[in-house]
Parts: C-alpha cells; sequence; structure tokens
C-alpha cells in the first residue's frame, strides 16, 4: 500500500488492519516491515492511520461483541509497534439502548485494560455523525471517554468532516467556532489526523454518507479552508471519499493545488 501511496501523490494514507467486518489479519513479514521502513524514509512518509475494523463495538451490549473488540485492539496495537510512533484509529462504538453514559464507561473500560505504558502507537477516537446509537457524535462525549481513561497520554482523536458536519458542527460557515469548541472541550494537542471527505447530506442530518471533494454540501470552498486552516495545516489528511484509486490520485492532485505553502 506504501508504493500505491507513493505512486498516487500522497505521503501519508490510512489502512485496514484486517478485512474492515472483521476476522483475522495476515502475518506480518519482518522483510515486508524493512521495506516500507526504508520506502516511508525516502520518500517522506511521516505518518500513516491504522484503521480498526467496522464491527469493533467497544461498548456493545454482548459481552462476546466486547470481547472481539478486546482480542482485536489487543492484535492491531501488537502489530503497529513493528511500524513505531504512529496512529491507531477506531470508531468509539455504539451503545445499543444502554445510554450514552454507559456507552461511554464501557470504552473507557476497554481502553483501560489495552493501553500499555511501553507502546508507541497513538489510539484515535474518531468523530462520529450520531447515527442511531453512536457514541462520539460531539465532542463533550469524546471527553468524558478521555477523562475516564488512565493512560491518556496514548489517546487522541481522529475528526472525520463529513461525521462533524452531518453531527451538527457547521464547518462552512462557522470553522473557527468548531475547532475552538474542540480545542475548549477536547484540546487541540490531542488531535493527531483528520478524515477529509464530503458529505451527502446536510447539517445535523446524522447520516454519515461520504462524498467525493466538492460533490457534497460541504463543499469544496470550505475544504480548502480547512485544509489551509493554522490549526489543522500541519495534520495528515486522509481521503475516504467513495472513489477508485485515479479518484484519488486526482483528489490529491487538486487539494496539493489548493494547500498553500
Amino acid at each position: 500500500m506504501g508504493r500505491e501511496a507513493v505512486r498516487i501523490g500522497a505521503n501519508t494514507f490510512q489502512f485496514f488492519t484486517r478485512n474492515p467486518r472483521g476476522g483475522s489479519a495476515r502475518d506480518i513479514g519482518e522483510n515486508d516491515v524493512a521495506a516500507f521502513l526504508a520506502l516511508a524514509k525516502e520518500n517522506d512518509i511521516s505518518s500513516i492511520v491504522a484503521h480498526a475494523p467496522y464491527t469493533l463495538n467497544a461498548c456493545a451490549a454482548e459481552a462476546s461483541i466486547r470481547r472481539f473488540a478486546f482480542d482485536t485492539m489487543t492484535d492491531d496495537l501488537r502489530r503497529m509497534e513493528y511500524v513505531p510512533g504512529n496512529f491507531y484509529n477506531f470508531h468509539p462504538g455504539s451503545h445499543v439502548q444502554q445510554g450514552v453514559e454507559k456507552g461511554v464507561e464501557l470504552i473507557a473500560e476497554l481502553l483501560n485494560r489495552v493501553l500499555k505504558p511501553e507502546q508507541s502507537t497513538i489510539v484515535l477516537l474518531e468523530t462520529m455523525a450520531g447515527k442511531g446509537s453512536e457514541v462520539g457524535r460531539t465532542f463533550d462525549e469524546l471527553r468524558a471517554i478521555i477523562d475516564r481513561v488512565e493512560l491518556d497520554n496514548l489517546l487522541g482523536v481522529c475528526l472525520d468532516t463529513c461525521h462533524i458536519f452531518d453531527g451538527g458542527y457547521d464547518v462552512i460557515h462557522h470553522l473557527d467556532s468548531v475547532i475552538e469548541e474542540f480545542d475548549r472541550v477536547v484540546g487541540l494537542k490531542r488531535l493527531h489526523a483528520i478524515h477529509l471527505n464530503d458529505s451527502l447530506n446536510t447539517l445535523d442530518s446524522h447520516k454519515d454518507r461520504h462524498a467525493r471533494i466538492g460533490e457534497g454540501n460541504i463543499g469544496l470552498e470550505a475544504i480548502v479552508r480547512i485544509i489551509n486552516h493554522p490549526a489543522l495545516r500541519h495534520l495528515p489528511f486522509n481521503l475516504e471519499t467513495p472513489n477508485e484509486i485515479d479518484g484519488y490520485a486526482a483528489e490529491i492532485k487538486m487539494l496539493k493545488s489548493l494547500y498553500k505553502d
């Protein structure tokens, strides 16, 4: 995947640790690790983001599903140490009629079991759109999780532009205010990555349907302000737009042309 990222002009990328719908992961080859580290150094890939499978639900009502979340995250974080100093992103989960407070409690409980003082990987809570019983729609919900985690220095946030827009944060007209609220509630020091996506839905819709850059309701003008904002422009931006590889290459080329050095 590193070679493909370089081929399309990317200097960072996100990858799934295993099938996005769950299952076992491939064995890690030492030669593959060495080849990637050399490629990353040669092409200035400074950071990468691993994404947990979508089926990982840390606050599920069923104990067996929470066990899968524990086993998967434990294994993924072990694997991430082959490429130290990077990020591991996951959807906080859905509380499934247990209530947000219980969801927060269970997510923090899992993190307190899997985070280890010796790890170099920062675990990222992803901002969510708030569909169904998702936890993490508001910055306050993310803060509530962080406050319950003992090794909170190993915890950060990945901000998804489609998710926060669908969740009710107006990044079109009030980007500065949204960033100020994030800083006040969570802290910008915890923001380590951004999923850069347009949205097929309107503000506060709680739908979570991504669109290609400039083809949704956020729009290109607002996205250009996001990638150039002083508080955000230094972060790794990962595209999760509905594209094939050539579409990602085109978006990267366009965004680079609109990024102000």
